[in-house]
Order: C-alpha cells, then sequence, then structure tokens
C-alpha cells in the first residue's frame, strides 16, 4: 500500500542540504514499511537497525562519531554502508537515544549519507531530562493511518480519487458515482486505516478477519502501557483506553470516565495515550487569528481516537455501520466526527502533527458549538459534520457572523454544492477542501 508521504521522502532525497529525518507516529501505522519500501525504490541497498529487535546494536552507538558508527554498523551486519547509494534506517529509535542524538553528526560530519530514523514512543524519550535533542540538525514527518484517499489507491479506485481532484463545484456528481463513493466509504469507516487491518480486508474481502486484527491492534496498545507508565497508572491507561472510543466526538468531563477516580489520575493517563498517538485532544480555540493554538483553552476539550475502524470496533458498531443507509447517525453522529478529525489530521501535510480544534461560544441564551475550525491557508473556516439536510447550521451562522468567514464549510452524505456561503462537502470529498476553498476565493474575488 502506498503513502502519500512517500513524495514526501523523494523530495526529501533531492535536497542539497538534506537532514536526517525522523518519522513519528503511534505503532502500527506503517512507519517502518513506508521507510523500507522507499529504500527498495529509491536506493541501491538500505541498511535496517532496529533497536527493539536487535538491541546489541545499541553498542554501536557508544561512540557519537558517524565514521566509527558506520564502522561498527558494517562489521556487525556484514553489510557496505556507501553514501549516496545506502540508506541508513533506524528503526524504534526511541529504544537508543545515544542514536537520536547522534543524527545531528550524521548531518555535520557525515551529510551525504541519507539516514531515517522511525519512532512510536519517541515522544517519552524526547522528554527524559537527560536527553538532548539536536535541534536545527534534524527534519521531522509526521504518519498516521491511512487517510481515505489513500485508502482509495490500495483499493484500486486511483481513477475516483483523480476525479474527485478534478471535481468543480461547477459539475455535477452522478448518483452512480457518488453511490459507490459513498459504499467505498462505509468499508472504510469499517475496516478503518490500519495498515494491517486495512490489508486484511483488501486481501480476501473478509470484514470478519479484519475484525479480528484490529481487536488484536487494540490489546497491542494496551500491552504498550508498561513501556511508559509506571504500573500503578496502568489502571488509569486502561480505563482512559476503554473509554474514548465511546467519548469521541464529545466535550470531556473526566467524571463521564469514571465518576470514582480522581480527575488528576485520570488527565495524567490521558497526557500519555496522547504522547503516544493513541488519542488527539481537540481544544476549544478562539479562532481570533493564526495560530489556532495559541488562543486555545486546554481546559476545554474533545477527542479524536486513532483510528475510525478502532473506534467502531472498541464499540462494537460494526454490525450497524454494515446495514444502516445513514451511518451519519450511528453513536449519535459520532463516527462521523471521528472520520472527520482523523481526516482533517491526516491531510495536513506530514510536516507539522496534525492539531485539532473545535470552536464554543457559551453566552446564557445564545450558546453555539462548531464541531471543528480549520486554516487554509491564512482564512479560517468553521466546520460542521451534519448528517442529512436537516438543521439550519445555527452554529456555523453564528460563527460566520462573529469572525466575519467567507463562508462555512457543511460535511454530510450530501452531494458536493455551494449555497449561501455555506460549502456542502461530501464525507469522501474532505482531501479537497483546499483546493475548493481556493476556488471560492478566487470567484469571491472577481
Amino acid at each position: 500500500m502506498r503513502r502519500d508521504m512517500e513524495k514526501e521522502l523523494i523530495s526529501w532525497k533531492s535536497q542539497k542540504e538534506r537532514h536526517p529525518l525522523i518519522i513519528r507516529g503511534a505503532r502500527q501505522v506503517g512507519k517502518s514499511y513506508l521507510v523500507e519500501e522507499f529504500g527498495k525504490t529509491h536506493f541501491q541497498d538500505t541498511v535496517v537497525v532496529n533497536f527493539e529487535f536487535q538491541p546489541q546494536l545499541k553498542d554501536c552507538f557508544n561512540s557519537l562519531v558517524p565514521s566509527e558508527i558506520v564502522n561498527k554498523l558494517q562489521l556487525v551486519l556484514g553489510a557496505r554502508i556507501k553514501e549516496d547509494s545506502t540508506l541508513l534506517f533506524l528503526d524504534e529509535i526511541q529504544e537508543c537515544p545515544p542514536a537520536i542524538m547522534a543524527l545531528r553528526y550524521f548531518k555535520e560530519k557525515m551529510p551525504k549519507l541519507p539516514v531515517i530514523a522511525a519512532g512510536s514512543l519517541l515522544e517519552f524519550a524526547l522528554r527524559s531530562p537527560d536527553f538532548k535533542m539536536p535541534v536545527g540538525r534534524v527534519h521531522f514527518l509526521y504518519l498516521g493511518p491511512l487517510s481515505f484517499a489513500e485508502y482509495l489507491d490500495a483499493a484500486g479506485s486511483r481513477e475516483l480519487r483523480k476525479f474527485l481532484s478534478e471535481v468543480e463545484l461547477t459539475d455535477p456528481i452522478e448518483d452512480v458515482i457518488h453511490e459507490k463513493l459513498l459504499e467505498l466509504l462505509r468499508i472504510y469507516l469499517i475496516a478503518g486505516g490500519m495498515p494491517a487491518a486495512l490489508k486484511e480486508y483488501l486481501d480476501g474481502n473478509d470484514l470478519m478477519n479484519c475484525q479480528r486484527i484490529q481487536t488484536a491492534l487494540l490489546q497491542t496498545y494496551r500491552s504498550d502501557f508498561g513501556k511508559y507508565a509506571r504500573i500503578s497508572q496502568n489502571q488509569y491507561l486502561q480505563k482512559v483506553f476503554d473509554a474514548a472510543p465511546r467519548l469521541a466526538g464529545q466535550r470531556i468531563k473526566y467524571s463521564s470516565i469514571d465518576p470514582d477516580t480522581r480527575s488528576r489520575d485520570l488527565k495524567n493517563a490521558l497526557n500519555l495515550l496522547a504522547l503516544a498517538g493513541i488519542v488527539k485532544p481537540i481544544y476549544a480555540a478562539k479562532a481570533a487569528g493564526l495560530p489556532l493554538g495559541a488562543q486555545a483553552n486546554e481546559q476545554k476539550f474533545k477527542l479524536n481516537f486513532l483510528d475510525v475502524g478502532l473506534m467502531q470496533n472498541s464499540c462494537g458498531l460494526q454490525g450497524r455501520l454494515c446495514i444502516e443507509k445513514d451511518f451519519m447517525r450511528i453513536n449519535a453522529g459520532a463516527v462521523a466526527e471521528q472520520f472527520v478529525g482523523q481526516e482533517l489530521a491526516a491531510y495536513s501535510g506530514g510536516r507539522q502533527p496534525g492539531a485539532l480544534y473545535f470552536w464554543t461560544r457559551e453566552k446564557r441564551g445564545s450558546m453555539a458549538e462548531v464541531d471543528y475550525v480549520i486554516n487554509i491557508g491564512a482564512d479560517i473556516y468553521p466546520v460542521e459534520v451534519k448528517s442529512g439536510k436537516e438543521g439550519r447550521l445555527k452554529s456555523l451562522r453564528i460563527f460566520m457572523e462573529e469572525k466575519k468567514s467567507r463562508f462555512g464549510i457543511r460535511i454530510s452524505l450530501d452531494k458536493l454544492s455551494y449555497c449561501d456561503k455555506i460549502l456542502s462537502v461530501p464525507l469522501y470529498m474532505i482531501e479537497q477542501l483546499p483546493r475548493l476553498a481556493g476556488r471560492l476565493r478566487h470567484y469571491s474575488s472577481v
């Protein structure tokens, strides 16, 4: 399964002033596969050092001198490492902090050697008080589950993705194409974007086996708790981990996770899961300017789970997703809101971790809440996830009036349209939001 991030890696390879690269992301999102496939395609050789499976190789980094490190690796692995033609891949690098610190010296002393590192629980290594990050000598990319657009590629529907990338607001989407895309979306909501689970479905069209892989992945994340938390914290991690999927899209109150547990303990557990990439907080933002995070209120937040497939598996929603026509209503719209958040984060470009925000106004007699606020370029837009044509989009209108927005965005099962300053985008076209917004900016300025 090809990933869009491969384009970033190709660009990185061609740079004259190339920095060592660290790919960050939760476990099992496909970091290792991405880099190894990239190495096979674009380099003569790839030398893989996996610090989790080969802990003895940590000793090769007792010295931070790149030439000494390379010589030791060549002797131990029996492989030649040549500048320009060999990709050195340091996998699970969080297991060897000296290797992270050595990256700056690869940039300074051996700049022609392409070095990529990957780490799943890297954030915990970076937080260590004894660790010194090689600031300015390393670049980062962030990888998540496959997006819906990447799923279209993997499912043999690249022509549909190409079609969506060319559709204009004035072009009607034929019913047969619309229904085909909705059916593909339904499958994606069940299978999700975790590579192992999605591959299981694509190889045999067997959703039951896909669900079994998802269940195993959820158990893997539980088994990882001991890698980044004390034993005494495990019970709190378990409570938050189990509650997060059913609370996706809701304003979080710690009492809704467990009324009998102290908020402080649940908050610490949630922060650990966020560092592990399993949950993503959606903070309330004033949306008064950029960056959105500058005025975010971290006391008011919702949650987005790592993957919509894992989310629905944990909640036991696969049966309803298979049979209900309006799957946006399932679990009070939580599946759709989870999907939209996941998509917005996925299309953030990979150079940032894809932060998410929502907007709320809590005035007596004039309450309002918008599911997401995003920026496209210098413009801020409200995004509402709505089922069917119902509702007056009251909160969206309040935001648009207060913030003087060019237009608002409504995401639903309906076809693409624009009317009365509302851009209605079908769930399967979230990747195209920047392009469509650009078109509207152009039209409004003409």
